[in-house]
């Protein structure tokens, strides 16, 4: 080897320095982890304000509610990433609450109050530890086809609630939304648009959350749009207490509905486990699949105990990681540590829950605008033919009539109105029937040999090419090279 061939090999980056066990320096740590947070942190902090603001809850509670959803979430973010004994997934994911709990959430807190949320929350979580070994055998259930039109009903379902945000102020003589509020919203939608066109990379990843900061300043100058009274009497510290609303109570028909809710976070988190191991080149093994699932419930089960709600991984933050390329779970750990202190700090919390309800308005039709857009995405790996093109249909159509006319199912059982009225549920339950009913084992097995990704294929998102193998059978899941790992099949064994 020449002078030059050993100088340069000593000047070239070292792969071990990029590993997903490897820990960056804390120079870089530190501001990895906040780039984390500050791409989760709009949509993590979008969910308790969604909830109590229909439960009609206080500012101070709205507040509380928030520190307990970030507290949470970098509990739950640092399990997933560190891992211990059974739990953990131990790559670089971000956890934070699922926007597919929100229908069945408003509905059960509007009939039974918030201690029922918990209480459903907390079995949820349990039901997601005892499953999770067996989940992988349930994923035929919930194909692209599934998965794609319920992310895609979530998102069209929630406009409802950047609407009501921009309604905020009228009156029942002025019954349409206060022109005031229109400009704030679509000026802070404008806004997040020229920094989507116009800004470096590194702030178009944190555009909506810029549009409301920036939002919320440009407020300021509009007496009444701004309340940041609670911040003065909001404490720089305090610790999260469990059961801050009181002990959860337990209704079944509220426990059935958010089981499906269960569901489809972890049919979401298996996707994104599979997408960012194969961003990090290091394969899911099925006793890691199982191990990730068991986390997510246990965020799910702290969730309910500690006054928030279930937790999933975080797509946006899957792109962060195949974006920057640093493949460091520990990045994921750093970020988890910021959300536990910020979730410490209530005068972050109320200062969340001061931005004007316009400005949320304005952000949220692109945040849920996005969510939608995420399943039309999830759905492109989808073959649409007539029958493929009738689920989706008919799951949309069942999940927005309660959306476009809140009152339809006021006749019926007070257990129908809780699944049903939440429109995510219901097109949930749709799509799934439909897609048993119409895309049964005799079509699957007509269409296996075809080379494009059908509606059988049970995974979402970018891996999905990749998890489809020549040699695997069944639902052609996960390639039978990563899960069926000799070593861990004789360490469960073993077990």
């Amino acid at each position: 080897m020449t002078e030059i061939d050993v100088q340069a090999a000593a000047e070239a980056p070292q792969e071990d320095d990029n590993t997903v066990d490897s820990i960056p320096p804390l120079a870089r740590l530190f501001p990895l982890g906040l780039q984390h947070v500050l791409a989760l942190y709009a949509g993590a902090v979008a969910v308790p304000l969604i909830v109590g603001g229909a439960l009609g809850y206080s500012s101070a509670d709205l507040a509380f509610l928030i520190s307990a959803d970030l507290f949470i979430a970098g509990i739950a973010t640092i399990v997933q990433s560190v891992g211990f004994w059974r739990f953990g997934v131990r790559l670089p994911l971000m956890q934070g609450v699922t926007f597919a709990a929100v229908g069945p959430m408003i509905a059960i807190g509007q009939q039974h109050g918030i201690t029922t949320i918990f209480g459903s929350v907390i079995a949820v979580g349990l039901f997601m530890i005892l499953i999770a070994p067996f989940f992988a055998q349930l994923l035929r259930f919930f194909p692209p086809i599934v998965t794609g039109t319920v992310i895609l009903i979530i998102g069209l379902s929630l406009m409802r609630v950047a609407a009501g945000w921009i309604m905020t102020g009228s009156t029942t003589e002025a019954p349409g939304a206060p022109p005031v509020n229109v400009a704030f919203a679509f000026g802070t939608l404008l806004f997040i648009v020229l920094l989507e066109r116009f800004a470096p990379a590194a702030l178009a990843r944190v555009s909506v959350l810029l549009g409301l900061v920036v939002g919320t300043l440009v407020a300021l100058l509009v007496p009444g749009m701004v309340d940041w009274s609670g911040v003065g009497d909001a404490a720089w510290f305090a610790v999260v207490t469990p059961f801050h609303f009181g002990l959860p109570t337990f209704e079944i028909f509220s426990i059935l509905s958010m089981l499906v809710v269960g569901i489809v976070i972890m049919t979401e988190t298996t996707g994104d486990m599979i997408a960012v191991g194969e961003i990090v080149d290091k394969p899911v093994a099925r006793r890691q699949l199982a191990d990730g699932l068991r986390a997510d419930g246990l965020g799910t089960l702290l969730g309910g105990m500690f006054n928030t709600f279930p937790y999933t991984a975080f797509a946006q933050n899957v792109g962060l990681v195949s974006l920057t390329g640093v493949r460091s779970r520990y990045v994921a750990t750093m970020a988890g540590g910021i959300l536990v202190v910020l979730g410490l700090i209530p005068k972050v919390a109320a200062a969340v829950e001061g931005v004007p309800r316009a400005v949320l308005g304005g952000a949220g039709i692109a945040l849920f605008g996005m969510v939608a857009a995420s399943g039309i995405r999830t759905l492109t790996k989808v073959k649409f033919n007539n029958k493929n093109v009738l689920v989706v249909a008919l799951s949309v159509g069942v999940a927005l009539l309660p959306t476009v006319t809140p009152a339809i199912y006021d006749e019926f059982p007070d257990w129908f109105q809780l699944i049903f009225d939440s429109g995510i549920s219901a097109g949930a339950i749709v799509a799934i029937l439909l897609n048993l009913l119409l895309n049964s084992d005799q079509v699957r097995t007509a269409q296996a040999g075809e080379a494009s990704i059908g509606a059988y294929d049970a995974v979402r998102g970018p891996a999905a090419a990749a998890l489809t193998h020549a040699d695997a059978t069944g639902t052609g899941l996960i390639p039978t090279h990563v899960l069926d790992d000799p070593e861990t099949e004789e360490e469960e064994r073993k077990e």
